[in-house]
């Protein structure tokens, strides 16, 4: 793999003001590699587009009724020719000079279609962020079983993206089936822990619920997934208990009601998604409004 070549960075961004100022920066620090960069804005209303017209790239605006992210990657990987197409969020912060170069190194080998890096939290994420990312993202080995790979840092082949582009039946989770596929057709997909990003969310109770309603939505059609009450409760329970658990051992007694609420709703988002997701392939109904605007209406 030659890293003189130009690859294309890929960056979705809306309302993120606060952070994309790093985020580019930590981009165009980057050594021993060449990129261009394409920035995809979905209707933002802060300074984000002033921030990026300040850096090199590509502006791409799209509606925010408009944005599906399986749909826009696509259409975005379509308008370059790059051989390796490389995908930063625009809250994921590189944390190293040299994690662009980590990431494509791999590519040295024929038999990898697809690398992603190793996401730490933010200094202010919540325990329960904390844990999550340690067990999805450790420092060393190789990734979890059921992480196939994830774009806020990650690159894949051109061709293999051709073979199959992102999915977009359902607003969310298209990285989850693009690397379910990877893996069913028995390609490679490394996971490099020293390809290193700072990445996290902590999340209120509105804005998860409609991130995990999303994703149950998602599950119905890339997972085949089913769901009823009784594995709703049993699934809250065992959460609550991980949980209420993790908060103890820290001594946090005082985040342990708000920590509980956020576990149910957790699995209460999941459950309504999935019923949805149950719905509309019953139907056959391929309208993504309903999922879109539950996304909309809950997390900016």
């Amino acid at each position: 793999m030659n890293l003189d070549q130009a690859f294309t960075i890929i960056m979705r961004t809306k309302n993120s003001d606060w952070v994309v100022e790093q985020s580019l920066s930590a981009i165009f620090s980057q050594r021993e590699v060449s990129f261009n960069l394409i920035v995809v804005d979905s209707g933002s209303t802060d300074n984000t587009l002033s921030i990026i017209k300040a850096y090199p790239c590509r502006l791409i605006e799209v509606s925010a009724e408009s944005y599906v992210p399986g749909k826009i990657l696509n259409m975005a990987i379509e308008q370059t020719m790059s051989e390796i197409v490389i995908f930063i969020n625009s809250d994921s912060v590189l944390l190293s000079p040299y994690s662009l170069k980590n990431l494509l190194e791999h590519f040295n080998s024929d038999e990898v279609i697809a690398v992603y890096g190793r996401q730490i939290p933010r200094p202010e994420a919540e325990l329960w962020v904390q844990r999550d990312y340690a067990e999805s993202f450790p420092c060393h080995g190789n990734q979890p079983d059921w992480l196939g790979i994830s774009l806020p840092l990650a690159a894949i082949k051109r061709n293999a993206w051709l073979e199959h582009p992102f999915y977009s039946e359902a607003w969310a989770s298209e990285d989850t089936e693009w690397g379910l596929w990877a893996k069913n057709q028995g390609y490679k997909v490394v996971y490099e822990p020293a390809a290193i990003t700072m990445h996290s969310h902590n999340y209120n109770h509105t804005q998860m619920y409609g991130r995990r309603f999303v994703e149950g939505e998602a599950d119905v059609f890339i997972l085949d997934e089913r769901d009823s009450r009784l594995n709703f409760m049993k699934r809250t329970i065992k959460q609550l208990v991980k949980d209420a658990w993790l908060y103890i051992k820290h001594g946090q007694i005082k985040q342990l009601f708000q920590i509980l609420y956020h576990s149910y709703i957790y699995q209460w988002a999941y459950y309504k998604g999935i019923q949805l997701g149950l719905k509309r392939k019953i139907e056959g109904d391929t309208d993504l409004a309903k999922g879109q605007q539950i996304i909309l209406s809950h997390y900016d």
